[in-house]
């Protein structure tokens, strides 16, 4: 089905047709940024086997194909013609507005993804160079292999002080962090305060209107999750609101409690702008310029400016980086041999007594999202310790979170979350039991099972799976120099065999959902 106008006259000249993809959507970016409505033509296309292919949330289903319309009406208010196709795919959308339209060429920045780039690339289409990040995929490139030259590994932390360096932020005029310190992620890991509830402001919503509901009919019958309130913004002008909220309001309080997870708050200090990022809503220049600026006229402490630069500029361009060294074997790696399959708990967060799992997961249903720490500590736990297959651990998450992203999923859950890289990503496989969770959270008060105890019916499932899966896979981390002192403490515990034991009978029953 098209939407698009009556074929283009054959009197008119030919104009160049820009293909804006569905996360791209920023008139700054390099695909539009040189663009005029008298020279060039744009066109979006609505995929409907991308729509089809996962059952998405509805919420991150509603966020992309709302956020598309409304640029589109945002470039045709410019003067563009915008041709805004439905189309079974992203290629039958090309090959009928070439047929209906007869574009000079057809010029496209980068997708984000390897398939993507794959795709644009066979269909004659010039490719222009992604500007969505601070550092592009080949600068990466050229940054390890320079890396490799001088040293044996290369870290997150190297990369984020060479960005901090070329890009300056917060650096003082002879090249050196502005406090002579780097990293201020030790004073970043606070449990959440007593008074979680009213301590963080809650975030903007936006009221629904007749486009939303529409969307939202058309996605129903193909979507899981509850549906859209208006906490996703699906125009730029919404994403800057909330990055002025989180800068004036909320990054005072981000940088201690960033590592903390309470049932009191959900978003705690988090911004919550990953997912304008990921689609183009919001450059990381912009965001990690207000950030310095806030730093700079005195509003943040430098542990919250850092710690959320580093989010930015380290951690999530480190990630994409990888991404592309990577890439495309990197997406069947299981260096564990993890084969269970994704619990039932995943689809009915009710199928457990385990609080934590139980509020992660009632969160995702009701919001699409869970902070990072949530992600890795206790979903990507759960999942690591249990052995589920870290592909189906990977297409959940991706289908689940607002900001979910092949590029973003892969490092972070095949390497970070569950170690399917065998060290890739992470040098350490981030296992824990009951003892994190309860230091880091709140979950602990009141839950069925009891975070001290590794045996018995009551036995914390995080704390038995932690012990189980460090003797499971003694071979591998018994020289691992950040768990080989795990591994060895495991087989120094008196009453492993029924730590095992119970491992077997926690495993079966989260498989059942009886957990």
């Amino acid at each position: 089905m098209s939407t698009n106008r009556d074929r283009v006259p054959m009197s008119e000249a030919p104009r160049t047709t820009v293909w804006v993809l569905g996360d791209q959507l920023n008139r700054s970016l390099s695909g539009l940024v040189d663009a005029t409505p008298e020279t060039h033509r744009v066109l979006m296309v609505e995929s409907s086997a991308k729509i089809h292919s996962k059952k998405w949330h509805i919420q991150r289903a509603h966020f992309i194909i709302a956020s598309m319309r409304r640029f589109a009406e945002e470039l045709r208010a410019e003067g563009f013609d915008v041709d805004y196709r439905r189309a079974e795919s992203l290629s039958a959308g090309l090959q009928a507005h070439r047929r209906d339209h007869s574009p000079a060429e057809v010029h496209v920045m980068e997708p984000a993804s390897w398939n993507g780039l794959a795709l644009v690339r066979s269909l004659d289409c010039t490719v222009v160079r992604n500007s969505q990040f601070l550092c592009h995929y080949d600068e990466f490139a050229q940054f390890a292999h320079q890396r490799s030259l001088t040293h044996k590994t290369l870290k997150m932390e190297d990369f984020y002080r060479w960005q901090r360096t070329r890009l300056g932020y917060l650096m003082d005029d002879d090249g050196l962090p502005v406090t002579g310190q780097w990293n201020y992620d030790h004073d970043n890991r606070l449990p959440p305060p007593k008074d979680a509830a009213t301590a963080f402001t809650a975030p903007v919503v936006d009221d629904l209107d007749d486009l939303d509901h529409r969307i939202i009919d058309e996605l129903r019958p193909w979507c899981t999750g509850e549906e859209p309130m208006g906490m996703w913004a699906t125009t730029r002008a919404g994403a800057l609101r909330r990055l002025d909220h989180f800068v004036d309001v909320v990054l005072a309080n981000f940088g201690p409690h960033e590592d903390a997870m309470t049932t009191q708050s959900w978003h705690l200090a988090h911004s919550l702008l990953s997912p304008y990022l990921n689609v183009g809503l919001l450059h990381p220049k912009e965001v990690c310029d207000r950030v310095q600026e806030a730093y700079e006229h005195g509003r943040v402490a430098i542990a919250s400016a850092e710690g959320f630069i580093r989010q930015i500029i380290g951690w999530r361009e480190y990630v994409w980086g990888r991404y592309w060294s990577w890439m495309p074997e990197y997406r069947t790696r299981n260096d564990l041999q993890a084969t269970m399959d994704l619990p039932p708990v995943f689809q009915d967060p009710d199928r457990t007594q385990m609080k934590c799992v139980s509020d992660v997961l009632k969160g995702v249903r009701t919001r699409a999202y869970a902070h990072h720490i949530q992600r890795l500590m206790i979903i990507g736990n759960l999942c690591l310790t249990a052995g589920v297959e870290p592909q189906q651990v990977n297409d959940w998450m991706w289908a689940n979170f607002i900001d979910g992203a092949e590029w973003v999923m892969l490092p972070n859950v095949i390497g970070m979350s569950q170690f399917a890289d065998g060290g890739m990503m992470a040098t350490k496989p981030y296992a824990s039991g009951g003892a994190y969770i309860h230091k880091m959270s709140d979950y602990c008060r009141g839950c069925a099972y009891d975070r001290t105890k590794r045996v018995g019916d009551d036995a914390c499932p995080f704390t038995t799976l932690y012990w189980d899966f460090m003797a499971r896979h003694e071979q591998r981390f018994a020289r691992n120099p950040r768990v080989a002192q795990q591994v060895r403490a495991a087989f120094k515990l008196t009453d492993l065999p029924q730590v095992r034991e119970r491992a077997v009978e926690v495993r079966a029953r989260l498989a059942a959902g009886e957990l």
